[in-house]
Protein backbone atom coordinates (compact mmCIF):
# COMPACT_ATOMS: atom_id res chain seq x y z
CA UNK A 1 0.00 0.00 0.00
CA UNK A 2 2.71 2.51 -0.96
CA UNK A 3 0.36 5.32 -2.03
CA UNK A 4 -2.19 4.85 0.74
CA UNK A 5 -2.20 7.58 3.42
CA UNK A 6 -1.06 6.22 6.77
CA UNK A 7 -3.83 5.43 9.26
CA UNK A 8 -2.97 4.10 12.70
CA UNK A 9 -5.18 3.41 15.68
CA UNK A 10 -5.02 2.96 19.42
CA UNK A 11 -7.60 0.49 20.67
CA UNK A 12 -7.56 0.17 24.46
CA UNK A 13 -9.96 -1.80 26.63
CA UNK A 14 -11.45 0.52 29.27
CA UNK A 15 -10.01 -0.82 32.52
CA UNK A 16 -10.25 2.41 34.48
CA UNK A 17 -6.96 4.06 33.54
CA UNK A 18 -4.49 4.49 30.70
CA UNK A 19 -1.75 1.95 31.43
CA UNK A 20 1.86 3.14 30.94
CA UNK A 21 2.42 0.44 28.29
CA UNK A 22 -0.76 1.48 26.52
CA UNK A 23 0.38 5.10 26.63
CA UNK A 24 3.60 4.12 24.85
CA UNK A 25 1.65 2.15 22.23
CA UNK A 26 -0.60 5.17 21.66
CA UNK A 27 2.46 7.42 21.39
CA UNK A 28 4.14 5.19 18.78
CA UNK A 29 0.94 5.14 16.72
CA UNK A 30 0.55 8.90 17.09
CA UNK A 31 4.17 9.60 16.10
CA UNK A 32 4.05 7.29 13.09
CA UNK A 33 0.81 8.77 11.72
CA UNK A 34 1.42 12.43 12.54
CA UNK A 35 4.98 12.30 11.23
CA UNK A 36 3.65 11.19 7.83
CA UNK A 37 0.66 13.46 7.56
CA UNK A 38 -1.66 10.55 8.30
CA UNK A 39 -4.51 9.90 10.71
CA UNK A 40 -4.41 8.63 14.27
CA UNK A 41 -7.71 7.07 15.33
CA UNK A 42 -9.04 6.02 18.71
CA UNK A 43 -11.29 3.02 19.27
CA UNK A 44 -12.54 1.89 22.68
CA UNK A 45 -12.76 -1.91 22.73
CA UNK A 46 -15.71 -2.04 25.09
CA UNK A 47 -17.26 -5.38 24.21
CA UNK A 48 -16.74 -6.57 27.81
CA UNK A 49 -19.83 -4.83 29.14
CA UNK A 50 -19.16 -5.74 32.77
CA UNK A 51 -15.86 -3.81 32.83
CA UNK A 52 -16.70 -1.07 30.35
CA UNK A 53 -18.10 2.02 32.05
CA UNK A 54 -18.30 5.67 30.97
CA UNK A 55 -15.90 6.51 33.83
CA UNK A 56 -13.31 3.96 32.62
CA UNK A 57 -13.53 5.30 29.08
CA UNK A 58 -13.21 8.88 30.30
CA UNK A 59 -10.06 7.97 32.23
CA UNK A 60 -8.44 6.84 28.95
CA UNK A 61 -9.53 9.98 27.12
CA UNK A 62 -8.25 12.17 29.94
CA UNK A 63 -4.91 10.33 30.03
CA UNK A 64 -4.37 10.71 26.29
CA UNK A 65 -5.40 14.38 26.37
CA UNK A 66 -3.03 15.17 29.26
CA UNK A 67 -0.20 13.38 27.46
CA UNK A 68 -0.87 15.59 24.42
CA UNK A 69 -1.91 12.80 22.03
CA UNK A 70 -4.77 14.13 19.94
CA UNK A 71 -6.81 11.80 17.73
CA UNK A 72 -8.76 12.39 14.53
CA UNK A 73 -12.54 12.42 14.68
CA UNK A 74 -14.52 10.98 17.57
CA UNK A 75 -13.45 7.99 19.61
CA UNK A 76 -15.46 5.01 18.39
CA UNK A 77 -17.03 2.16 20.35
CA UNK A 78 -16.37 -1.41 19.29
CA UNK A 79 -19.57 -2.60 20.96
CA UNK A 80 -21.68 -0.31 18.81
CA UNK A 81 -20.46 -2.10 15.66
CA UNK A 82 -21.49 -5.58 16.86
CA UNK A 83 -24.11 -5.95 14.10
CA UNK A 84 -21.50 -5.17 11.44
CA UNK A 85 -19.11 -7.74 12.94
CA UNK A 86 -21.81 -10.42 12.92
CA UNK A 87 -22.70 -9.54 9.33
CA UNK A 88 -19.11 -10.21 8.22
CA UNK A 89 -19.23 -13.65 9.88
CA UNK A 90 -22.40 -14.41 7.92
CA UNK A 91 -20.74 -13.19 4.70
CA UNK A 92 -17.91 -15.64 5.33
CA UNK A 93 -20.48 -18.37 5.86
CA UNK A 94 -22.02 -17.54 2.48
CA UNK A 95 -18.73 -17.46 0.61
CA UNK A 96 -17.63 -20.80 2.07
CA UNK A 97 -14.72 -19.51 4.20
CA UNK A 98 -16.61 -20.24 7.43
CA UNK A 99 -19.05 -22.91 8.59
CA UNK A 100 -21.65 -23.74 11.22
CA UNK A 101 -20.38 -25.90 14.06
CA UNK A 102 -22.90 -27.71 16.26
CA UNK A 103 -20.38 -29.30 18.63
CA UNK A 104 -21.34 -28.71 22.26
CA UNK A 105 -18.97 -27.53 24.97
CA UNK A 106 -19.23 -30.97 26.54
CA UNK A 107 -18.19 -32.66 23.31
CA UNK A 108 -15.23 -30.32 22.87
CA UNK A 109 -14.12 -30.86 26.49
CA UNK A 110 -14.42 -34.64 26.06
CA UNK A 111 -12.34 -34.53 22.87
CA UNK A 112 -9.56 -32.58 24.60
CA UNK A 113 -9.54 -34.93 27.56
CA UNK A 114 -9.19 -37.95 25.28
CA UNK A 115 -6.42 -36.21 23.30
CA UNK A 116 -4.52 -35.51 26.52
CA UNK A 117 -4.75 -39.13 27.57
CA UNK A 118 -3.64 -40.28 24.12
CA UNK A 119 -0.81 -37.72 23.98
CA UNK A 120 -2.12 -36.20 20.75
CA UNK A 121 -2.90 -32.60 19.83
CA UNK A 122 -5.72 -31.01 21.81
CA UNK A 123 -6.43 -28.59 18.96
CA UNK A 124 -10.14 -29.12 18.28
CA UNK A 125 -11.02 -30.14 14.73
CA UNK A 126 -14.75 -29.79 14.26
CA UNK A 127 -16.51 -32.71 12.55
CA UNK A 128 -18.99 -30.18 11.10
CA UNK A 129 -16.51 -28.38 8.81
CA UNK A 130 -17.57 -30.14 5.60
CA UNK A 131 -21.12 -31.23 6.49
CA UNK A 132 -23.70 -30.09 3.92
CA UNK A 133 -26.42 -27.61 4.97
CA UNK A 134 -29.21 -30.13 4.46
CA UNK A 135 -27.60 -32.41 7.02
CA UNK A 136 -27.46 -29.76 9.76
CA UNK A 137 -29.58 -30.35 12.87
CA UNK A 138 -32.03 -27.82 14.27
CA UNK A 139 -29.76 -26.89 17.17
CA UNK A 140 -27.62 -24.01 18.45
CA UNK A 141 -24.40 -23.45 16.53
CA UNK A 142 -21.34 -21.24 16.37
CA UNK A 143 -19.74 -19.95 13.18
CA UNK A 144 -16.08 -20.95 12.75
CA UNK A 145 -13.50 -19.79 10.22
CA UNK A 146 -12.04 -22.41 7.88
CA UNK A 147 -8.35 -22.31 8.79
CA UNK A 148 -5.87 -23.67 6.22
CA UNK A 149 -5.39 -27.45 6.59
CA UNK A 150 -1.82 -27.48 5.38
CA UNK A 151 1.05 -25.14 4.60
CA UNK A 152 1.73 -22.14 6.80
CA UNK A 153 0.83 -18.52 7.45
CA UNK A 154 3.66 -15.97 7.44
CA UNK A 155 3.37 -12.41 8.70
CA UNK A 156 6.11 -10.00 7.65
CA UNK A 157 6.17 -7.97 10.83
CA UNK A 158 7.82 -4.52 10.68
CA UNK A 159 9.49 -5.11 14.06
CA UNK A 160 9.74 -8.88 14.49
CA UNK A 161 10.56 -9.75 10.88
CA UNK A 162 9.00 -12.76 9.14
CA UNK A 163 7.01 -14.87 11.62
CA UNK A 164 5.55 -18.19 10.48
CA UNK A 165 2.87 -20.44 11.94
CA UNK A 166 2.29 -23.94 10.59
CA UNK A 167 -1.31 -24.67 9.62
CA UNK A 168 -1.39 -27.63 12.00
CA UNK A 169 -1.08 -25.23 14.93
CA UNK A 170 -4.10 -23.13 13.93
CA UNK A 171 -7.66 -24.10 14.81
CA UNK A 172 -10.92 -23.11 13.17
CA UNK A 173 -11.52 -20.30 15.63
CA UNK A 174 -15.03 -19.22 16.54
CA UNK A 175 -16.20 -16.02 14.86
CA UNK A 176 -19.79 -15.85 16.09
CA UNK A 177 -20.99 -17.39 19.35
CA UNK A 178 -24.16 -19.45 19.58
CA UNK A 179 -26.02 -16.40 20.94
CA UNK A 180 -25.08 -14.46 17.80
CA UNK A 181 -22.47 -12.21 19.42
CA UNK A 182 -19.12 -11.72 17.64
CA UNK A 183 -15.82 -12.61 19.28
CA UNK A 184 -13.07 -10.03 19.89
CA UNK A 185 -10.78 -11.50 17.21
CA UNK A 186 -13.40 -10.88 14.51
CA UNK A 187 -14.38 -7.44 15.82
CA UNK A 188 -10.79 -6.18 15.72
CA UNK A 189 -10.29 -7.15 12.09
CA UNK A 190 -13.60 -5.74 10.89
CA UNK A 191 -13.05 -2.47 12.76
CA UNK A 192 -9.50 -2.06 11.48
CA UNK A 193 -10.65 -2.71 7.91
CA UNK A 194 -13.66 -0.40 8.12
CA UNK A 195 -11.55 2.37 9.71
CA UNK A 196 -9.00 2.09 6.90
CA UNK A 197 -6.15 1.21 9.28
CA UNK A 198 -2.94 0.72 7.30
CA UNK A 199 -0.56 -0.01 10.19
CA UNK A 200 -1.40 -2.05 13.29
CA UNK A 201 1.21 -1.06 15.90
CA UNK A 202 0.62 -2.90 19.18
CA UNK A 203 2.25 -4.95 21.93
CA UNK A 204 3.87 -8.25 20.99
CA UNK A 205 1.47 -10.06 23.32
CA UNK A 206 -0.84 -9.78 20.28
CA UNK A 207 1.64 -11.35 17.89
CA UNK A 208 -0.01 -14.79 17.97
CA UNK A 209 -3.32 -13.10 17.12
CA UNK A 210 -1.91 -11.80 13.84
CA UNK A 211 -1.94 -15.25 12.21
CA UNK A 212 -5.53 -15.92 13.25
CA UNK A 213 -6.69 -12.45 12.28
CA UNK A 214 -4.98 -12.74 8.90
CA UNK A 215 -7.31 -15.64 8.08
CA UNK A 216 -10.27 -13.24 8.27
CA UNK A 217 -8.57 -10.67 6.04
CA UNK A 218 -7.81 -13.38 3.48
CA UNK A 219 -11.31 -14.86 3.66
CA UNK A 220 -12.87 -11.45 2.96
CA UNK A 221 -10.36 -10.52 0.25
CA UNK A 222 -9.14 -7.55 2.25
CA UNK A 223 -5.58 -6.16 2.21
CA UNK A 224 -3.60 -6.95 5.31
CA UNK A 225 -2.32 -3.93 7.23
CA UNK A 226 1.37 -3.62 8.09
CA UNK A 227 1.80 -5.34 11.45
CA UNK A 228 4.35 -4.00 13.95
CA UNK A 229 4.45 -5.83 17.27
CA UNK A 230 6.37 -3.95 19.98
CA UNK A 231 8.16 -5.80 22.80
CA UNK A 232 6.50 -5.17 26.15
CA UNK A 233 7.90 -3.01 28.93
CA UNK A 234 9.69 -4.85 31.73
CA UNK A 235 10.68 -3.72 35.19
CA UNK A 236 14.21 -2.57 36.08
CA UNK A 237 15.08 -6.16 37.02
CA UNK A 238 14.17 -7.44 33.56
CA UNK A 239 11.05 -9.22 34.78
CA UNK A 240 7.52 -8.70 33.52
CA UNK A 241 6.19 -5.34 34.64
CA UNK A 242 4.12 -5.49 37.81
CA UNK A 243 2.69 -2.99 40.27
CA UNK A 244 5.81 -3.18 42.41
CA UNK A 245 7.81 -1.93 39.41
CA UNK A 246 5.47 0.95 38.66
CA UNK A 247 2.93 -0.80 36.44
CA UNK A 248 0.63 2.16 36.88
CA UNK A 249 -1.65 4.35 34.88
CA UNK A 250 -0.57 7.62 33.28
CA UNK A 251 -2.68 9.23 35.99
CA UNK A 252 -0.13 8.14 38.60
CA UNK A 253 2.80 9.63 36.67
CA UNK A 254 0.83 12.84 36.27
CA UNK A 255 0.30 12.96 40.04
CA UNK A 256 4.05 12.40 40.56
CA UNK A 257 4.68 15.69 38.78
CA UNK A 258 6.12 14.54 35.46
CA UNK A 259 5.45 16.92 32.58
CA UNK A 260 3.60 15.73 29.47
CA UNK A 261 6.57 16.69 27.26
CA UNK A 262 9.02 14.86 29.51
CA UNK A 263 6.92 11.71 29.66
CA UNK A 264 6.39 11.75 25.86
CA UNK A 265 10.15 11.95 25.36
CA UNK A 266 10.83 9.16 27.87
CA UNK A 267 8.17 6.82 26.46
CA UNK A 268 9.33 7.44 22.89
CA UNK A 269 12.84 6.44 23.92
CA UNK A 270 11.55 3.35 25.74
CA UNK A 271 12.12 0.67 23.11
CA UNK A 272 12.86 3.00 20.18
CA UNK A 273 16.05 4.86 19.42
CA UNK A 274 17.48 7.42 17.03
CA UNK A 275 21.24 7.14 17.27
CA UNK A 276 22.41 8.25 20.70
CA UNK A 277 19.76 10.95 21.10
CA UNK A 278 18.17 10.85 24.56
CA UNK A 279 16.47 14.23 24.89
CA UNK A 280 14.51 15.59 21.94
CA UNK A 281 11.52 17.74 21.06
CA UNK A 282 8.19 16.62 19.61
CA UNK A 283 9.25 18.10 16.28
CA UNK A 284 12.37 15.93 16.24
CA UNK A 285 10.47 12.83 17.37
CA UNK A 286 7.90 13.29 14.60
CA UNK A 287 10.66 13.68 12.04
CA UNK A 288 12.78 10.77 13.27
CA UNK A 289 10.29 8.13 14.41
CA UNK A 290 10.17 5.01 12.28
CA UNK A 291 9.26 1.39 12.90
CA UNK A 292 12.79 0.29 11.98
CA UNK A 293 14.10 2.04 15.10
CA UNK A 294 12.08 -0.19 17.45
CA UNK A 295 14.19 -2.88 19.12
CA UNK A 296 13.18 -6.52 19.51
CA UNK A 297 14.17 -6.79 23.18
CA UNK A 298 11.81 -5.68 25.96
CA UNK A 299 12.47 -2.17 27.25
CA UNK A 300 13.10 -1.65 30.96
CA UNK A 301 11.31 0.99 32.99
CA UNK A 302 13.89 3.28 34.57
CA UNK A 303 12.58 5.96 36.93
CA UNK A 304 15.95 7.68 37.24
CA UNK A 305 16.14 8.16 33.48
CA UNK A 306 12.49 9.25 33.41
CA UNK A 307 13.25 11.93 36.03
CA UNK A 308 16.37 13.10 34.20
CA UNK A 309 14.57 13.45 30.88
CA UNK A 310 11.68 15.23 32.56
CA UNK A 311 14.18 17.57 34.24
CA UNK A 312 15.72 18.41 30.85
CA UNK A 313 12.28 19.30 29.50
CA UNK A 314 11.50 21.50 32.50
CA UNK A 315 14.80 23.30 31.92
CA UNK A 316 14.07 23.73 28.19
CA UNK A 317 10.40 24.65 28.58
CA UNK A 318 9.30 28.22 27.91
CA UNK A 319 7.93 29.97 30.99
CA UNK A 320 4.29 30.21 29.87
CA UNK A 321 4.11 26.48 29.05
CA UNK A 322 5.70 25.62 32.37
CA UNK A 323 3.30 27.86 34.29
CA UNK A 324 0.37 26.18 32.50
CA UNK A 325 1.77 22.75 33.43
CA UNK A 326 2.09 23.89 37.05
CA UNK A 327 -1.49 25.21 37.08
CA UNK A 328 -2.76 21.88 35.75
CA UNK A 329 -0.61 19.95 38.24
CA UNK A 330 -1.98 21.92 41.20
CA UNK A 331 -5.57 21.52 40.01
CA UNK A 332 -5.11 17.79 39.48
CA UNK A 333 -3.53 17.47 42.94
CA UNK A 334 -6.48 19.38 44.42
CA UNK A 335 -4.02 21.92 45.83
CA UNK A 336 -4.73 25.64 46.03
CA UNK A 337 -4.20 27.53 42.80
CA UNK A 338 -1.53 30.23 42.69
CA UNK A 339 -2.64 33.84 43.01
CA UNK A 340 -1.59 36.31 40.35
CA UNK A 341 0.99 37.75 42.76
CA UNK A 342 2.43 34.26 43.31
CA UNK A 343 2.46 33.58 39.55
CA UNK A 344 4.35 36.80 38.92
CA UNK A 345 6.88 35.94 41.63
CA UNK A 346 7.23 32.39 40.33
CA UNK A 347 7.73 33.56 36.76
CA UNK A 348 10.48 35.92 37.89
CA UNK A 349 12.15 33.02 39.75
CA UNK A 350 11.87 30.43 36.96
CA UNK A 351 15.33 31.19 35.47
CA UNK A 352 16.98 30.03 38.71
CA UNK A 353 14.52 27.18 39.32
CA UNK A 354 14.17 25.43 35.97
CA UNK A 355 17.65 23.97 35.75
CA UNK A 356 17.49 21.98 38.98
CA UNK A 357 13.98 20.49 39.18
CA UNK A 358 13.12 17.06 37.77
CA UNK A 359 9.40 17.15 38.54
CA UNK A 360 6.79 19.86 38.92
CA UNK A 361 6.46 19.04 42.62
CA UNK A 362 10.19 19.53 43.13
CA UNK A 363 10.05 22.82 41.25
CA UNK A 364 7.24 24.09 43.49
CA UNK A 365 9.18 23.02 46.59
CA UNK A 366 12.20 25.00 45.45
CA UNK A 367 9.93 27.93 44.58
CA UNK A 368 8.68 28.12 48.18
CA UNK A 369 10.91 31.14 48.87
CA UNK A 370 9.17 33.02 46.03
CA UNK A 371 5.55 31.95 46.44
CA UNK A 372 5.42 31.42 50.22
CA UNK A 373 4.31 34.07 52.68
CA UNK A 374 6.00 35.56 55.74
CA UNK A 375 6.59 34.50 58.36
CA UNK A 376 8.15 31.30 56.95
CA UNK A 377 7.86 28.30 59.23
CA UNK A 378 11.09 26.33 58.80
CA UNK A 379 10.76 22.61 58.09
CA UNK A 380 12.55 20.08 60.29
CA UNK A 381 15.89 20.21 58.46
CA UNK A 382 15.83 24.01 58.20
CA UNK A 383 15.09 24.33 61.91
CA UNK A 384 18.32 22.50 62.71
CA UNK A 385 20.22 25.14 60.72
CA UNK A 386 18.85 27.90 62.94
CA UNK A 387 20.48 27.05 66.25
CA UNK A 388 21.74 29.68 68.70
CA UNK A 389 25.16 29.97 67.08
CA UNK A 390 23.69 30.40 63.60
CA UNK A 391 21.19 33.00 64.81
CA UNK A 392 24.02 34.96 66.37
CA UNK A 393 25.88 34.88 63.06
CA UNK A 394 22.80 36.11 61.14
CA UNK A 395 22.30 38.84 63.71
CA UNK A 396 25.85 40.07 63.02
CA UNK A 397 25.31 39.87 59.26
CA UNK A 398 22.11 41.93 59.22
CA UNK A 399 23.66 45.41 59.66
CA UNK A 400 26.03 44.75 56.75
CA UNK A 401 23.10 43.82 54.48
CA UNK A 402 21.38 47.09 55.35
CA UNK A 403 24.16 49.10 53.71
CA UNK A 404 25.68 46.92 50.98
CA UNK A 405 24.92 47.77 47.33
CA UNK A 406 22.12 45.34 46.32
CA UNK A 407 23.61 43.76 43.23
CA UNK A 408 25.20 40.39 42.68
CA UNK A 409 28.90 41.19 42.91
CA UNK A 410 28.80 43.40 46.04
CA UNK A 411 26.53 40.87 47.80
CA UNK A 412 28.86 37.97 47.03
CA UNK A 413 31.82 40.08 48.19
CA UNK A 414 30.11 41.05 51.45
CA UNK A 415 29.14 37.48 52.36
CA UNK A 416 32.53 36.04 51.42
CA UNK A 417 34.29 38.75 53.50
CA UNK A 418 31.97 37.91 56.39
CA UNK A 419 32.87 34.18 56.46
CA UNK A 420 36.57 34.93 55.84
CA UNK A 421 36.68 37.24 58.87
CA UNK A 422 35.36 34.38 61.01
CA UNK A 423 37.55 31.77 59.36
CA UNK A 424 34.62 29.50 58.51
CA UNK A 425 33.51 27.84 55.30
CA UNK A 426 30.76 29.51 53.27
CA UNK A 427 28.42 26.57 53.95
CA UNK A 428 28.37 27.50 57.64
CA UNK A 429 26.64 30.75 56.67
CA UNK A 430 24.71 29.56 53.60
CA UNK A 431 22.75 26.88 55.53
CA UNK A 432 21.25 29.21 58.17
CA UNK A 433 20.74 31.99 55.61
CA UNK A 434 18.92 29.59 53.27
CA UNK A 435 16.72 28.40 56.16
CA UNK A 436 15.86 31.99 57.12
CA UNK A 437 15.05 33.09 53.57
CA UNK A 438 13.07 30.05 52.44
CA UNK A 439 12.16 27.95 55.46
CA UNK A 440 13.77 25.03 53.64
CA UNK A 441 17.14 23.30 53.86
CA UNK A 442 17.16 22.93 50.04
CA UNK A 443 16.58 25.96 47.84
CA UNK A 444 18.21 27.98 45.06
CA UNK A 445 21.45 29.72 45.98
CA UNK A 446 21.20 32.36 48.69
CA UNK A 447 22.44 34.98 46.21
CA UNK A 448 19.71 34.10 43.70
CA UNK A 449 17.05 34.35 46.42
CA UNK A 450 18.36 37.64 47.79
CA UNK A 451 18.49 39.21 44.33
CA UNK A 452 14.95 38.06 43.53
CA UNK A 453 13.22 39.07 46.76
CA UNK A 454 15.22 42.29 47.31
CA UNK A 455 16.81 43.96 50.32
CA UNK A 456 13.61 44.83 52.23
CA UNK A 457 12.16 41.34 52.06
CA UNK A 458 15.54 39.74 52.85
CA UNK A 459 15.94 41.82 56.00
CA UNK A 460 12.32 41.17 57.03
CA UNK A 461 12.84 37.41 56.75
CA UNK A 462 16.03 37.57 58.74
CA UNK A 463 14.16 39.53 61.43
CA UNK A 464 11.45 36.82 61.48
CA UNK A 465 14.07 34.07 61.83
CA UNK A 466 15.82 35.91 64.67
CA UNK A 467 12.58 36.17 66.59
Amino acid sequence: MPDTPVVTRFAPSPTGYLHIGGARTALFNWLYARGRGGKFLLRIEDTDRARSTPEATQAILDGLSWLGLDWDGDATSQFESADRHADVARQMLENGTAYKCFATQEEIAAFREQAKEAGTSTLFRSPWRDVAEQDHPDAPFVIRVKAPKDGAITINDAVQGAVTWKAETLDDMVLLRSDGTPVYMLAVVVDDHDMGVTHVIRGDDHLANAARQSMIYTAMGWDLPVFAHIPLIHGPDGKKLSKRHGDLGVEAYRAMGYTPAGLRNYLARLGWSHGDDEVFTDTQALEWFDLSGIGKAPARLDFKKMENICGHHIALSDDDTLLADLDAYLAHSERAALSQVQKDALKAALPVLKGNAKTLGALLDKAHFAIGQRPFTPDEKASKQLDAVSRGMLNELTPQLQTVSWSREPLEGALNDFVASREIGFGKLAGPLRAALSGRAVSPSVFDMMMLIGREETLARLEDALG
